[in-house]
């Protein structure tokens, strides 16, 4: 951040009184400005046994598979978000969803609510993708997933459906993903 989105003054980084981190202060209206994570909101649609994957057609990750999901938007609650995003991007309704997965990503500033439902009728893309399909658990392209917490929600989710049981869980995303898509991690 550069100027207040006040007054249009260049902001300063100070630890404000009764605080105990820098953040952004204008010195002449003398408002603090937060900078907060932001809210990612998306659904885990399943048919049947299978899974509907969208292959994404932005940055960053083009051409990557992920489940449907966004940023959150002012004014909607985290389901409806969950719900928005998944018909933005896979022309898709969902039924019987719940919560079913949260994580903590501090490293960028994200937090990634989840939800599990039932696909309602049909499927297709929106802007944001290149493809959507369902896949059975044999079908998926571990190798090919967009983002960490897509390997971790699916291995989970298979694992549960075994089971019968799906527990809320909340965690950092584990380094599952770049063991599936080859990178090696910092030692």
């Amino acid at each position: 951040m550069k100027y207040c989105s006040d007054c249009g003054t260049e902001v300063v980084k100070k630890i404000p009184v009764d605080d105990d981190r820098l953040r952004f202060v204008c010195p002449l209206c003398e408002i603090t400005h937060y900078q907060n994570p932001k809210v990612v909101v998306g659904c885990l649609p399943t048919a049947g046994q299978q899974i509907l994957l969208c292959r994404r057609a932005i940055e960053p990750r083009i051409g990557y598979w992920t489940i449907p999901a966004g940023f959150m938007e002012n004014g909607e609650t985290m389901l409806d978000g969950a719900l928005r995003e998944t018909r933005e991007e896979a022309a898709a309704k969902v039924k019987g969803e719940t919560l079913y997965r949260l994580f903590d990503i501090p490293h960028i500033n994200q937090v990634y609510v989840l939800y599990l439902g039932e696909l309602d009728g049909d499927f297709g893309i929106g802007p944001e993708t290149l493809e959507s399909r369902l896949f059975s658990e044999d079908e998926i392209p571990w190798t090919e997933l967009a983002f960490p917490i897509v390997t971790d929600v699916l291995t989970e989710y298979f694992k549960d459906r075994k089971t019968g049981k799906f527990p809320i869980r909340v965690s950092i995303p584990s380094p599952l993903w770049a063991k599936h898509v080859g990178w090696k991690l910092p030692t």
